[in-house]
């Protein structure tokens, strides 16, 4: 396996895995979900543990690729700047997928993802087909590791339902990002979580039940969520468009694109046949 580069970091004295960013249920919610992620990296089933086939990383070196930041359709080509050399950062991007293929077109990549089995599936890429992934464990609201001003291209796939909070990743994207740089990110239509999950899976009803924003671990009783924390289940946060935008906003993006996606057919989910589940957006420094 190619060794990997050293760390663009700022010195290894500030990184703490365990900081506490906001309140100490923060700390809580993100082991949690790392131990539930690397639950499903073992059970093998999850499309987003599945890593790309030499196949596919041969195809990208001779220019047939393509990214996703959601289900169904393909990043835009023209969105991306440069990729030979170009620094990018895959955030919360773990599982084999996404950090191959940058690889592959020739960038300098780092991969961040808070679960140790998702990163290794990246490694096991790496190392099978000759590329140069930088791994490393951490929550993707603390950056303190990285430099400011370094990365070219964030790429942060569907993953902000699975922390609490929103403002801390945002500002911490703008700050390692270079001046022009950009952030592609994708996130969920906040208006599924109002439906009740159980209905949508067992009857493939919508039954609206929830208030939003949803907060799963506020609508679990004591009990259940020690029934989550046993069977390593996710806990997830709908937040709202004011965050998620209005939130890229106020850190000091420039929206540049957006697109909505849908869910796939193969999923049986109804909601696809009544909105767009995933937004993605580009955004980009000042």
């Amino acid at each position: 396996m190619p060794e990997e580069p050293s760390l663009p970091t700022r010195g290894l004295r500030f990184w703490n895995l365990r900081k506490v960013v906001y309140k100490e249920a923060r700390v809580n919610i993100h082991d949690l979900n790392r131990a539930a992620w690397d639950k499903e990296v073992e059970e093998g089933e999850n499309p987003y543990t599945k890593v790309v086939s030499s196949e596919q990383i041969a195809a990208a070196k001779a220019g047939r690729w393509a990214l996703y930041l959601s289900d169904c359709k393909p990043v835009p080509a023209n969105w991306f700047p440069p990729l030979e050399h170009a620094k990018v950062l895959c955030l919360a991007s773990g599982g084999g997928q996404q950090a191959p293929i940058f690889a592959a077109l020739g960038a300098d990549v780092t991969l961040l993802d808070a679960s140790p089995n998702q990163l290794a599936q990246d490694r096991y890429v790496a190392q099978r087909d000759g590329l140069t992934i930088q791994t490393l464990e951490g929550d993707m609201a603390d950056l303190s590791i990285l430099q400011s001003d370094y990365f070219d291209l964030i790429f942060n796939p569907v993953s902000t339902i699975f922390v609490p909070e929103l403002k801390p990743i945002w500002h911490e994207c703008y700050r390692v990002l270079k001046a022009q740089g950009t952030l592609m990110t994708g996130f969920m239509n906040p208006d599924e979580f109002i439906f009740d999950v159980e209905a949508l899976d067992h009857q493939k009803a919508l039954v609206v039940k929830h208030p939003l924003p949803y907060i799963e671990h506020e609508t679990l009783s004591p009990e259940q969520i020690e029934t989550y924390r046993l069977e390593k289940r996710m806990f997830h946060f709908s937040h709202t468009m004011e965050a998620q935008l209005g939130g890229l906003l106020e850190a000091g993006f420039i929206i540049t694109g957006f697109y909505e996606d849908r869910r796939p057919k193969e999923d049986e989910n109804p909601i696809r046949h009544y909105m767009p589940s995933y937004y993605v957006v580009k955004a980009q420094k000042n």
